[in-house]
């Protein structure tokens, strides 16, 4: 449990310091959808949902883009929602490894003597 409760401390202490990284990807990714909304002339909201489900890589093919600027945008919005992603997996990987470090040799050690 106290595993547990160090990745989540960790993790979100360490969310909350990329925070502002975060934050402009994010804005990025939602201003990049609405100038393709605005070009593809689309209602505000499908280009919100369209950037997002293009930034997450789910791609759902409901929405898509039909002139060459709006292609080109959503291959940036795309690559924006990858370095996205890949930041939050980083922090999590180094999160974990930091929370084992702490926790997991104690745990390992107290096994090894109850054998």
């Amino acid at each position: 449990m106290d595993f547990t409760i160090s990745f989540i401390e960790l993790f979100f202490w360490s969310l909350y310091l990329v925070s502002p990284l975060l934050l402009f990807l994010g804005l990025l990714v939602v201003a990049l959808g609405q100038i393709v909304a605005s070009v593809e002339k689309w209602k505000k909201f499908d280009g919100l949902y369209w950037s997002l489900v293009t930034a997450t890589t789910v791609g759902y093919g409901d929405i898509r883009p039909i002139k060459k600027r709006s292609k080109i945008l959503s291959i940036v919005i795309a690559f924006i929602g990858l370095v996205l992603t890949g930041i939050i997996i980083a922090v999590a990987l180094k999160t974990a490894t930091i929370a084992l470090e702490r926790h997991g040799n104690e745990q390992i050690i107290e096994r090894i003597k109850d054998i």
